[in-house]
């Protein structure tokens, strides 16, 4: 068995690597760092993995407990990768990062849109983009992946196929996209409890939000966008509109461009959050607005799923070459 450290294991993504790792076949929880929560038991915190892990504890961070892993993946805040560089990458076990540290290609984009100078510009060129869709190949051959977050994996979905094959103009698209709540992390704010939340529907970080970096990364676009927090547990819907460069069918565009791949589907009904909680799975779909002369493409998934947790197990499958769906499911929990 591949004996998986994780860092964050006690964080909501970090549970789901958990629950996901607990059905891999070829996978097992080497030691669930969560400095929060250090020596408390993981059914204390995760009581939903009790049957899973009993008797399992979290461990505060020691880099010499690494030498018992095979792999390692992390969920912390922007600026702990960084900090943890020389450790976590030391003795070149595969390593998997949620975090934003190492997804942009210059420390020059990092502080422009993170607002602080990046303190391992050396390691940036190690890391391979963890979109499985698009670098599939580069990922198979890497020790080090930045998997991408919630946002720029929904909406460099419903682009990218678009951009490339000619058919929007690259100039000026907006992507509105709505969150569950879980995005926002497991520690509670004002912004982010049931009173704050409950019934409530808000935009925030307009204009310069940090995510927008790697959605025109991904797809060669010019982007302006903005997230919403809606009152729901889990779930991103990612809406994009953007200038047709002449008429054209998206929807063919997007079916063929994701032909054969086993976590997207592409449909004619505009696709719910709903379908893919619990689930690897991202729904899409297109239409042209011949009146108007423009493309609106939707994409849904679970932001602990192929926005999170998922998407770093499907990477860490292509990385240590095993099948890229092992322990992950196209199956959503409805309702």
């Amino acid at each position: 068995m591949i004996r998986v450290s994780i860092l964050g294991a006690s964080g909501y993504v970090g549970g789901e690597l958990m629950r996901l790792i607990a059905a891999h076949p070829d996978m097992e929880v080497a030691v669930p760092f969560g400095a929060s929560n250090a020596g408390q038991p993981v059914e204390a915190v995760h009581p939903h993995l009790s049957l899973a892990y009993p008797g399992l504890r979290f461990a505060e961070w020691d880099a010499t407990a690494l030498a018992s892993s095979d792999l390692v993946m992390a969920a912390l805040p922007h600026g702990e990768t960084q900090r943890l560089a020389d450790d976590l990458l030391a003795d070149g076990i595969p390593f998997v990062d949620l975090g934003a540290d190492f997804r942009l290609d210059s420390a020059d984009e990092f502080e422009a849109w993170y607002g602080e100078p990046h303190q391992r510009p050396d390691l940036l060129d190690s890391f391979t983009y963890g979109l499985p869709e698009f670098y599939r190949e580069q990922i198979r051959s890497s020790s080090r992946v930045a998997a991408p977050g919630c946002y720029p994996t929904a909406a460099n979905l419903a682009l990218k196929p678009l951009v490339d094959a000619g058919a929007i103009d690259p100039k000026g698209i907006v992507v509105d996209a709505a969150s569950g709540v879980s995005g926002a992390g497991r520690k509670a704010s004002d912004a982010t409890h049931y009173c704050g939340v409950e019934g409530s529907f808000r935009a925030y970080g307009l204009t310069r939000h940090r995510h927008t970096a790697e959605m025109q990364m991904v797809s060669g676009a010019e982007v302006l966008f903005t997230p919403h927090l809606m009152a729901t547990s889990r779930g991103i819907l990612a809406t994009c509109y953007a200038r047709a460069a002449a008429a054209c069918d998206p929807l063919a565009i997007l079916r063929d461009a994701y032909s054969g791949e086993r976590f997207v589907h592409v449909g004619e009904r505009p696709p719910e959050t709903k379908w893919a909680t619990g689930s690897n799975a991202a729904f899409l779909s297109a239409r042209y607005d011949e009146r108007t002369g423009m493309v609106v493409a939707l994409a849904a998934i679970d932001n602990l799923g192929k926005g999170a947790a998922g998407q770093m197990i499907q990477c860490a499958n292509l990385m240590l070459g095993l099948d890229e769906g092992a322990g992950l499911s196209t199956l959503g929990v409805y309702p």
